[in-house]
Order: structure tokens, then C-alpha cells, then sequence
């Protein structure tokens, strides 16, 4: 997230942030990864931002953001919670003496994160008797911590790298799976969409990365409705698509997808897999600084467009073929800025250097029972983009071993 404290929007003194826990997409970015329950942050105008905190029980945990705090003792916890104060005042009066310790002056706040709407609702008009009044920040948040510092991509350099293990796993169970009848086999067993889920967990799990999103492993035609998360009992077959969407979040996200067949693929499959790769190849080719997330999108559905697939620029609404979004920004959230939309702003869209997004080409057909897609996560730079899931995109997870 850009350092820079004093790009607040004119009329604003200053911004909130206010969370149940460490966990907010909009509070994370300041904690340094430190856990946390109800606590805020406060960014003054030309002034660095402050870490307030409610138990002292989490100082230690406070302290890891590295920045200035507004602890327990300081915001007079302890009266208010002996006093037994009702939720929506004890937030009032904590953030009235915050805002008076950081020397601020009533006026305008932007404000953001994911207290309920009752809390947020009563402090507000607790504080606006103060002549404090509240305006939504998430649009400047999400442009603020568009670009990644060093420490994020650090942060999301670890979670592709357990992605890539997981992929690894699934590969190797599909490799060592049989052919009996038709159906797979692994372990002595049927292999099923739930078998091969826990696989994932358990690699996931070892590099320390949880699934707030589940994740996606899709069969045939299940594959085909790009977010069927699949069914766990479903037995795989010989020769169907299967789409394994992975993305796990350590302090943020990462995001990949492979497809891969066992036995022989058919003939759609195999056509819409070599022009997925093919239209993939092309957005890496095409994604430099400076372009647009829309313009990334645009190629893309010309070059499966002239292959005879409907895309949502040629047939919008289409539920066959390529029928989504190129791609999306990953970091504290997993779908951010930037935007691939055709009316995202020059600030929401365009790449730049710093940025973290993914490429993810598709087709489907459900009437047909296949899919394909294809997604790798990147790093954008000066010289080009820098692939953090340089993985196999064969569809057979033999090419993987070979």
C-alpha cells in the first residue's frame, strides 16, 4: 500500500478505518500482520496513520504494525467497559478521544470496514453531535493499496508458493490415479472431487495457508458453470475436464487454475485447450504498464471471437464460450484493483508498476460437459510481468512428471 498519508480527498481531515478484526481487507494493510479483534486505524491529514486497539491483551500484537499507538490505557477502556457502556457508545467515546489525542478538528472523515451497520450507525450520530460527519473511503482505500509494497508481495510471493505445491499434489494423486471402467482410482478407492480437495487442504495447510474462499475443482460439466465449486462426492472419469481453481490466503491472496484431463481428451477439449493457452500467451504478451485491464480483455475475446467462440463482447450475456472477465487485481482482498471493466477509471484500470493481477482466459460448453481454464498470477513491472505460478498447463499430469 502507498506510505503516503496526505493524498486525502479535499474537504476530508482525516480517514477511519474501523474493523471487528485484523482480518478486514481495509485494516490489514496497516497491522503488519499482526491479529487483532476491534481496533481501528486513524489517518490524520499530512500525518502518519495511528493503530488504536481495545485489550491490553493484544498489545504485543499492536506493536507489529510499527506504527504510532492508541492503546487501551490511552483511550480509556477500562471506565467505559466497568461503566458497562453500551457497544455503539463505547465506540462513540473511544473515537471522540481519539480524535481529540491526535489533535483533529470537527469536520469531515472518510470512513471504512466492516463493523455492523448498527455500530457504525449509532456512533456516527453519537459523533456527528460532535460535528464530526462520514463519507465512504473504500474507493480511495482501494486505489491507495493498489500498488503492493515489498513486504505485500513478500506476503503474496508465499502464498503462490504453497498454491504451486497444492497444484503439485493435485497432479500427483491424477498421475497415480487408474482407469477402471472409466472411472479413477487412487489409494484403492474411488478418487473423488472431495478426495482430491482434501489433498489440497492438507498441502495448503502445510504452508501455513488458510481457504476463506474454498476453492474450485470442477468435473465436466460442472467445470462448465465457471463458479461450481464441484461436487464432493462426484468420482472423477477418464477423458472429462477437470477445472482446480486454488486460491488460499497466508497474510494475502493468490490465485491460480489449471485444467487437466486423465486419459485421452476429446476433440472440443483439446481445440478449446490449445486456444486458451493461445489467448493467454497473447495477454502476457499484450499486459504491460501503462495498458488496461479492458484493453487485455478486448484481444482476448477478438482472438477467441475468430476462432468461432462467443465472448461477451460479441454475444454480452453469452453462457457458452468465453464468459467472463480476463482478469483482476489479488492482494489483502481476492478480487481488487485493477479493474479489467470496460468503464473502470484511468486510476481503477490501467496497469502500473507494483500492481498484482491475474490473466485467466476460459471457454465452456455445459451442454457439451467441458471447460477449460487457465490462470497464472503476476507481478506487473517495468520490463513485463513476472509469473509467480510457473506452472505445467498441460492438460495431462504426466507432461507434469516427464
Amino acid at each position: 500500500m502507498s506510505d503516503q498519508a496526505n493524498d486525502l480527498p479535499n474537504g476530508w481531515k482525516g480517514c477511519l478505518v474501523v474493523a471487528q478484526s485484523s482480518e478486514d481487507p481495509y485494516l490489514a494493510p496497516f497491522t503488519g500482520g499482526g491479529r487483532l479483534a476491534s481496533s481501528f486505524v486513524l489517518i490524520p491529514r499530512s500525518e502518519p496513520p495511528r493503530l488504536g486497539y481495545l485489550s491490553p491483551m493484544e498489545r504485543q500484537e499492536a506493536a507489529l504494525s510499527g506504527l504510532e499507538l492508541l492503546t487501551p490505557e490511552l483511550l480509556d477502556m477500562l471506565r467505559w467497559s466497568r461503566e458497562g457502556t453500551p457497544p455503539d457508545e463505547l465506540w462513540a467515546n473511544v473515537l471522540s478521544r481519539a480524535l481529540h489525542l491526535s489533535s483533529m478538528s470537527p469536520g469531515t472523515l472518510g470512513i471504512a470496514g466492516s463493523l455492523s451497520a448498527g455500530l457504525i450507525t449509532g456512533f456516527s450520530a453519537r459523533l456527528a453531535g460532535e460535528g464530526w460527519f462520514f463519507e465512504p473511503a473504500e474507493p480511495w482505500l482501494d486505489l491507495r493499496r493498489k500498488l503492493k509494497s515489498e513486504s505485500e508481495l513478500e506476503g503474496i510471493r508465499l502464498a503462490a508458493q504453497g498454491t504451486c505445491a497444492g497444484f503439485h499434489r493435485v497432479a500427483e494423486v491424477l498421475r497415480q490415479a487408474e482407469i477402471v471402467g472409466g472411472l479413477l482410482r487412487w489409494a484403492d478407492a474411488p478418487l473423488t472431487v472431495g478426495v482430491l480437495r482434501r489433498e489440497v487442504a492438507l498441502e495448503l495447510c502445510r504452508h501455513g495457508l488458510t481457504q476463506p474462499c474454498q476453492n474450485i475443482i470442477a468435473p465436466a460439466e460442472e467445470g462448465a458453470v465457471p463458479h461450481n465449486t464441484g461436487t464432493d462426492e462426484r468420482v472423477l472419469k477418464a477423458g472429462e475436464s477437470l477445472v482446480v481453481d486454488i486460491f488460499p490466503k497466508g497474510r494475502l491472496f493468490a490465485d491460480c487454475t489449471r485444467t487437466f484431463c486423465v486419459g485421452p481428451p476429446g476433440r472440443k477439449l483439446e481445440a478449446g485447450h490449445r486456444k486458451v493457452e493461445e489467448a493467454l500467451e497473447l495477454a502476457e504478451s499484450e499486459a504491460k504498464v501503462g495498458v488496461s485491464g479492458w484493453h487485455l480483455q478486448e484481444v482476448v475475446c477478438e482472438l477467441l471471437g475468430r476462432a468461432g467462440y462467443p465472448t461477451p463482447i460479441s454475444e454480452p450475456g453469452t453462457t457458452r464460450g468465453y464468459v467472463h472477465g480476463l482478469g483482476h487485481g489479488v492482494g489483502f482482498e481476492l478480487h481488487e484493483l485493477p479493474s479489467f471493466r470496460r468503464h473502470a477509471s484511468e486510476g481503477e484500470g490501467q496497469l502500473e508498476a507494483g500492481d498484482v493481477i491475474t490473466l485467466e482466459p476460459g471457454l465452456y460448453d455445459e451442454a457439451e460437459g467441458w471447460a477449460v481454464r487457465i490462470e497464472d498470477l503476476y507481478v506487473v513491472g517495468e520490463q513485463g510481468l513476472e509469473n509467480l505460478t510457473p506452472l505445467p498447463r498441460s492438460l495431462d499430469p504426466q507432461d507434469w512428471y516427464s
